[in-house]
């Protein structure tokens, strides 16, 4: 998962809310096959348009993987002529949506756009889209190739509203030299909470420390989902909306108690909330150990490259944790329904270029993101790829060890960014020594659930 900023999407959500209403409520319903009622195209344009079907696509891709998108969208024009897609980078992804809640009463916004997971709950609320279910039922689109547990993700009452495009979970990374200097097995990565508390002990001398966690809700998220607990009421806030955050629940206690007392029996460094800070750290050998997306790992490796060998592991549950897994991050495709039919069927049509396995072996080579079709490992980059980088098969099977329940389906909320930033409050007042994990835990659950009641009865 690639780490955002996400101070402003929020702070403007129920706002936004609100004008998504406004700009969407005097669209036509449609019948639609498969799709929901917040399906609402316009008519699609007649045959006399004239040349090709423009589609401007809003992504938040940049460096590396904005070239990576470039070439996708070059390589999708040059294979057809009645479609012609333009990539526009909008800047990061809480700066794209706020553009596209800005555009929606000029209509001169995006017809696809790429949201990242948390702002899931969001785009569905806002009826400003048309679901690719509906274009799935259409064309009798088999999907059943596709990574079931990213899939799940992004279902809600079993029907999908965007299609997933990059996505990554988090694993253990570790310093096999560091292993084998302290007596451990570098071929057996701690996979509880314990032996990691174990191997941080014996990890840590000669002032180097045994790892560190960057302060990131998303951690925290994915700790919830590997114990199969959920993180809010109503079945995850997929059952029926969140009005409760369960963050302050036995889960969450353990979890940052236990990391708690590995920062107090400094085995365990806070570096704080940079993601980048630790992966510095570990570069450097400064730490043994760390929590990072699988899409760093390629860049996590080449830091390494001739100063020591890196293992990766499961993310670490406590003895006797409930099945569970990790909860898909990145984002996902939408299609947004206040554009001529013809031009939402085009976006479809790229959308079904993109998750072909070609492209999907292209997208993970070049980014590191999990290709979402299992095809793509039948293509022989892949195969390369993962021989030359055989870390990445820990991700993979990750992936599919993971128990499909509303726990690894993952948590969904309109006030999804502030509510990951109050829980990293949370993790650094307890860390700091300023509250208790519980008391830490349990402010942040109540000021969640007071922000989920005030964005739900917008909504309403």
């Amino acid at each position: 998962m690639k780490r955002w900023n996400n101070a402003s999407l929020m702070t403007a959500s129920l706002a936004g809310l609100m004008l998504f209403t406004a700009a969407c409520g005097s669209e036509t319903k449609t019948a639609s096959t498969g799709a929901d009622s917040q399906s609402t195209p316009k008519p699609a344009q007649t045959a006399e348009s004239k040349g090709p079907v423009k589609v401007v696509w809003w992504h938040s891709m940049s460096g590396e993987l904005g070239k990576a998108v470039d070439k996708l969208v070059a390589d999708f024009n040059a294979s057809q002529k009645n479609i012609v897609v333009e990539a526009v980078f909008q800047g990061t992804y809480d700066e794209s949506l706020n553009k596209m809640k800005a555009s929606m009463d000029s209509k001169s916004g995006p017809s696809l756009i790429q949201v990242y997971e948390i702002g899931s709950r969001f785009m569905i609320d806002s009826k400003a889209i048309t679901p690719v279910q509906k274009y799935i039922d259409m064309d009798k689109y088999d999907i059943s190739s596709l990574e079931e547990n990213i899939l799940n993700y992004y279902r809600m009452d079993g029907k999908l509203n965007s299609m997933p495009f990059n996505t990554s979970n988090p694993i253990l990374y570790y310093n096999k030299d560091m292993f084998k200097a302290a007596g451990l097995d570098p071929e057996k990565p701690p996979a509880t909470y314990e032996e990691v508390a174990k191997a941080a002990k014996a990890l840590t001398k000669d002032g180097k420390a045994g790892g560190s966690f960057a302060i990131y809700g998303w951690f925290m998220e994915q700790f919830f989902a590997n114990q199969g607990a959920e993180l809010l009421n109503n079945g995850n806030g997929r059952k029926s909306p969140a009005t409760e955050s369960l963050l302050a629940s036995e889960p969450g206690v353990k979890t940052l108690t236990w990391w708690k007392q590995m920062v107090d029996d400094k085995t365990m460094l806070n570096l704080g909330r940079k993601t980048d800070d630790t992966k510095k750290a570990f570069a450097t050998g400064q730490i043994a150990m760390m929590l990072d997306s699988t899409a760093s790992l390629r860049g996590i490796v080449s830091s390494a490259e001739g100063k020591f060998e890196v293992g990766t592991g499961f993310l670490p549950k406590p003895e006797g944790a409930k099945d569970g897994g990790v909860v898909v991050g990145g984002a996902s495709l939408y299609i947004l329904n206040n554009k001529p039919e013809e031009e939402q069927k085009a976006a479809w049509e790229f959308i079904k270029y993109l998750v072909d396995a070609k492209q999907q072996a292209y997208w993970h080579i070049n980014t590191g993101y999990f290709p979402i079709t299992k095809k793509a490992y039948d293509e022989q980059s892949v195969k390369d790829n993962m021989a030359k980088y055989p870390q990445f098969k820990t991700a993979v099977e990750q992936l599919h060890a993971t128990k499909a329940n509303t726990a690894t389906q993952g948590a969904v909320m309109g006030i999804f960014p502030e509510a990951r930033q109050l829980t990293e409050t949370a993790i650094e007042e307890a860390l700091n020594g300023q509250k208790s994990p519980k008391d830490a835990l349990e402010a942040a659950a109540k000021e969640i659930g007071t922000k989920l009641q005030q964005y739900n009865k917008t909504v309403k």
